[in-house]
């Protein structure tokens, strides 16, 4: 059975998912994005063993701890688009600028494209390509438990910010008609940032979208 515990890092108070069965105890994290000493803690309190980091996007606040994770695990990055390699790049030149921890250089294993199915013991996360806030964008999504990781893309009535280095907002709209819109109204979403949502209250509430929802 697939469990998540969210666990808020940094100061952008950025979502951490843990994820993992409960029969194997097997975890990947999604959006590790900094504390990396209280994941640690999080991971060790549920006695879990974690297989890989996912990555939606390369923002700081949710990269901040995969380096140091992934040397501490010894286990893959997996994700985001290549497209965001630049952001990734400059992760610890970012993290001085807002007064982060300089945080462990981020070395992608496997970078994504959208359309792969990662996996967790008996659950597949399809990958969606969602492109606008960053270039590289992706999102994670489990159809059998109707859930979805948006990342920076869709947050519970607002959006992504796109005034960042190669943000693009009608790429942002057209990622969230396309690939989030496109799902099951009931599917929950758990965002970077805030409380979780669900794609049917988005469509018919939130500000930014609604109007276009259809």
């Amino acid at each position: 059975m697939l469990q998540v515990k969210i666990v808020p890092v940094t100061a952008f108070a950025q979502n951490c998912s843990i994820l993992w069965d409960s029969e194997t105890k097997e975890a990947i994290l999604i959006d590790a994005g900094g504390d990396a000493a209280v994941l640690k803690k999080e991971v060790e309190d549920l006695g879990l063993k974690v297989k890989a980091l996912w990555l939606t996007h390369g923002h700081l606040d949710h990269a901040g701890a995969v380096g140091e994770l992934a040397e501490t695990w010894k286990i893959p990055v997996i994700g985001p688009h290549k497209e965001d390699q630049f952001w990734l790049d400059m992760i610890q030149e970012v993290s001085a600028r807002y007064g982060f921890p300089i945080p462990q250089p981020v070395k992608v294993d496997q970078w994504l494209e959208g359309g792969e199915v990662l996996t967790l013991g008996d659950d597949e996360f399809e990958v969606r390509f969602a492109p606008g806030h960053t270039p590289g964008h992706v999102m994670f999504y489990n159809k059998k438990h109707g859930l979805l990781w948006t990342g920076d893309v869709l947050f519970k009535g607002s959006i992504g910010r796109t005034d960042f280095p190669r943000g693009n907002h009608q790429q942002l709209l057209d990622s969230i008609q396309g690939e989030c819109f496109s799902l099951p109204d009931e599917t929950q979403f758990i965002s970077g940032h805030g409380p979780i949502s669900t794609i049917g209250y988005e469509k018919q509430f939130n500000p930014f979208v609604a109007s276009k929802a259809g």
